[in-house]
């Protein structure tokens, strides 16, 4: 059944490796960025019956996961999970983006 959405602009700032996987996994998808990142917004909305909290569904097929395995190997993105918790801001200010935009 269509849903009818009403799509906006957003400006994200992201660690600049983990944008190329996930632009590299829209590509491979053939699914827009903004698609990609919804789909994985409201699979972390969707826990784990019984590991609430520490356990989501995945919205990724065995495939998909061997391409961002790929892909992250590619770019460098070889950090865990829990990675954010330590993640500072380049000190020299640079406002390099990758096109924010879908």
């Amino acid at each position: 059944m269509e849903r009818i959405v009403e799509r906006v602009q957003l400006g994200v700032r992201m660690e600049k490796r983990m944008v190329q996987v996930l632009k590299g996994l829209a590509e491979f998808e053939d699914i827009s960025l903004g698609e990609l990142m919804e789909k994985i917004v409201l699979h972390s909305f969707d826990p784990v019956p019984g590991d609430e909290g520490e356990s989501c569904a995945s919205p990724h097929s065995r495939r998909e996961l061997e391409a961002i395995a790929r892909l992250r190997e590619v770019f460098g993105m070889d950090y865990e999970v829990h990675a954010t918790r330590n993640f500072v801001q380049q000190a020299n200010g640079s406002e390099a983006e990758l096109g924010e935009h879908d």
